[in-house]
C-alpha cells in the first residue's frame, strides 16, 4: 500500500494507508490572524513559537507552515519561521504558500523531506511547482482544481487529480510523493458535500492509490457545534480512505474522532493508543487491587 515518506533532519514519518491517521497541525497560518501576522511581518516569532510547542504537545504528527502576509516578505520570512520551528521539534514540516519563491526559498533551508503545500492542477502551477518537487525531493500536497475553479462534480475533481498524478509522473515523481486533496465543500451549503468526498476519496485510494489530505474545518463551515460536526467528519473520512487532516490539534473532540477511528480501523494495536490517552487512573490507594481480587 502506498506510504509517503516525509522527514526531518532526525524523524521519518509515513502517511499511509495502513498508517494512523496523520494530523498535521494548522496553527503557523496567519490568515485571519491579524496580531500574528503584525507580528510575523515585524520579524516577532514568539507567537509562532507557542503555537509550535502547544501543537506538538497537543499530538501533532507534523506541523504546517504559512507566512502569506500581504505586502510582507513572504519569502524571508517563511524560511526563517521554519528555520525557528526546526529548532524546536523534529516533527516534520508541510510548507505552505502559493508564492513559488516563498515555497524555494522555504525548501533550501529546509533539513529533511517536506511536504509543500501546495500544487493545482492549473498548467501554469504544475509547471512552477513540480520541478521544485524533483529538484528538493519533497513531496507535495495535490489540490484537485484547475484553470476552471473547483467543480461541484467529484468525477471532474478526480479527473483534474489524475492529471496531476500523470504530470508529476513526467517530471519523475511518482505517485506515493503526492497528497491529493478532494476539496471537502461545507456541508451546510451542499447537503451531498459529505457522500461526494467518501466516494472520490475511494476512488483516489483504489485507482489512483494516492494518499489524501485536506483542511479538516471546511466540512463545518458555518454550522453550530463545529467541532462535533469535524470529529464525525474525519472518522468517516478515514474509514473512506482519508490518510492525513490539515487541522488544529487543540481540539480534543476532533482528535477523540481520530483516535476511535485508528482503533475501528485496527491502525491502533490492541488499542493501545486510545486506552494510554482515556484509562482512567486507579484510586489513590487502590493500585494492584485488581491483581489481588483476581482480573475478570
Amino acid at each position: 500500500m502506498t506510504r509517503t515518506i516525509v522527514s526531518s533532519a532526525t524523524k521519518e514519518f509515513a502517511i499511509g494507508f495502513d498508517e494512523p491517521f496523520c494530523i498535521i497541525g494548522e496553527r503557523i497560518n496567519p490568515t485571519g490572524r491579524k496580531l500574528l501576522a503584525a507580528e510575523m511581518a515585524a520579524g516577532d516569532y514568539s507567537r509562532v513559537e507557542a503555537d509550535c510547542l502547544a501543537q506538538v504537545a497537543a499530538g501533532a504528527h507534523m506541523l504546517d507552515v504559512n507566512a502569506g502576509i500581504p505586502l510582507a516578505d513572504e519569502p524571508k520570512i517563511l524560511a526563517e519561521a521554519i528555520q525557528l520551528v526546526q529548532s524546536l521539534t523534529d516533527l516534520p514540516l508541510s510548507i505552505d504558500s502559493s508564492i513559488i519563491d516563498a515555497l524555494e526559498a522555504g525548501l533550501k533551508v529546509y533539513k529533511g523531506r517536506a511536504l509543500v503545500n501546495s500544487v493545482t492542477g492549473e498548467d501554469e502551477s504544475l509547471e512552477r511547482v513540480l520541478p521544485l518537487i524533483k529538484k528538493y525531493d519533497a513531496a507535495v500536497v495535490a489540490i484537485s482544481n484547475d484553470e476552471t475553479g473547483i467543480s461541484e462534480d467529484p468525477n471532474v475533481r478526480y479527473e483534474v487529480a489524475k492529471k496531476i498524478v500523470q504530470r508529476a509522473a513526467d517530471h519523475g515523481i511518482s505517485h506515493d510523493r503526492i497528497v491529493v486533496d478532494p476539496l471537502v465543500m461545507p456541508i451546510g451549503a451542499m447537503g451531498t458535500a459529505g457522500k461526494q468526498v467518501f466516494a472520490l476519496l475511494h476512488r483516489l485510494k483504489t485507482e489512483l492509490k494516492v494518499n489524501t489530505t485536506c483542511g479538516a474545518s471546511n466540512v463545518s463551515f458555518g454550522l453550530p457545534n463545529r467541532h462535533a460536526m469535524n470529529a464525525h467528519f474525519l472518522a468517516m473520512a478515514a474509514a473512506a480512505g482519508m490518510t492525513s487532516a490539515i487541522m488544529n490539534p487543540l481540539h480534543e473532540e476532533e482528535l477523540a474522532g481520530i483516535r476511535a477511528s485508528d482503533v475501528l480501523l485496527a491502525k491502533d494495536a490492541n488499542c493501545l493508543n486510545w486506552i494510554k490517552k482515556y484509562r482512567e487512573p486507579a484510586p489513590e490507594g487502590e493500585a494492584g487491587a485488581g491483581s489481588a481480587r483476581g482480573e475478570r
